[in-house]
């Protein structure tokens, strides 16, 4: 019994040893609906439109409250904020509106982006609020391509390619 006791402890010991290293090596799984499940690899490949990024959402109340509420969880960011993975769908000179119908880029409509009012609980959610805004040359856009309910830039507006922590390289998804 305790012989088969410690080959069970030494056996979850190096299992989490393993997932340690390879998270060390740049293995990252995503568990959440930004983007398909799946398991990624980080890398330092150029940003650019289409990649999946991995970053730290800079310090604005409305990741306060993303994070109180549960959109983000805690983490190692500044401000106490989770990373987050998203697929960038705009960068420099790109052109964006958020509207009632949805984020439009360069004048085309993307799926799954008209912004929900509230929560699951009622509470309403933020809106980012543009006419038409070109994207500066540090700026970028980052958007879910695989859900309608989450938390993206329809709600926080673009990011600064400063929070981009690597892109992700999509390995095995679902």
């Amino acid at each position: 019994m305790r012989r088969t006791r410690t080959r069970i402890v030494a056996g979850v010991a190096c299992a989490g040893v393993a997932v340690l290293a390879l998270a060390a090596a740049g293995a990252r799984v995503n568990t959440s609906k930004s983007i398909p499940l799946g398991l990624y690899w980080a890398s330092s490949a150029p940003v650019d439109k289409g990649v999946y990024i991995l970053f730290c959402p800079p310090q604005r109340s409305v990741f306060d409250d993303a994070r109180d509420r549960g959109y983000i969880g805690a983490g190692f960011c500044p401000g106490g904020y989770g990373y987050m993975m998203k697929r960038v769908v705009a960068t420099r000179d790109d052109t964006v509106a958020v509207a009632d119908d949805g984020v439009r880029v360069n004048g085309e409509l993307l799926a799954h982006s008209a912004p929900i009012r509230t929560d699951r609980s009622g509470r309403a959610l933020p809106r980012y609020r543009s006419g038409r805004y070109k994207l500066g040359e540090s700026e970028l856009l980052p958007m879910s391509d695989a859900s309608a309910t989450s938390f993206d830039a329809r709600y926080f507006g673009p990011i600064e390619r400063a929070q981009i922590r690597s892109v992700l390289r999509p390995l095995i998804t679902w």
